[in-house]
């Protein structure tokens, strides 16, 4: 499908995006050629094809939950820039 400069204009003024002559004849080319993606995809047979969000079936890998002991605050304190009174001491965020 072809785009005329008119029809280029068009679609730059509903975006509200101001376009140089040269622009608009570069994007007609180029947004003709999308146009012709989509006719192509528009040809195949999805009849019987359920929509889907992805084309692989997906699921999320989780490792359960399971309890186990934490490091003692000694230990992590240790690698700590600042503590005080057995927490990490940071710089204030709210005066």
């Amino acid at each position: 499908m072809a785009l005329s400069p008119s029809d280029v204009l068009h679609i730059a003024r509903l975006a509200r995006v101001g376009l140089t002559a040269p622009e608009v004849e570069r994007l007609a080319g180029q947004l003709s050629a999308i146009l012709d993606h989509f006719e192509t995809l528009a040809a195949v047979p999805t009849e019987g094809v359920e929509p889907t969000a992805h084309p692989l079936p997906l699921a999320n890998v989780m490792r359960e939950d399971a309890i186990a002991p934490s490091l003692p605050a000694s230990v992590v304190l240790r690698n700590a820039p600042q503590q005080e009174d057995g927490y990490f001491r940071v710089r204030a965020v709210l005066e």
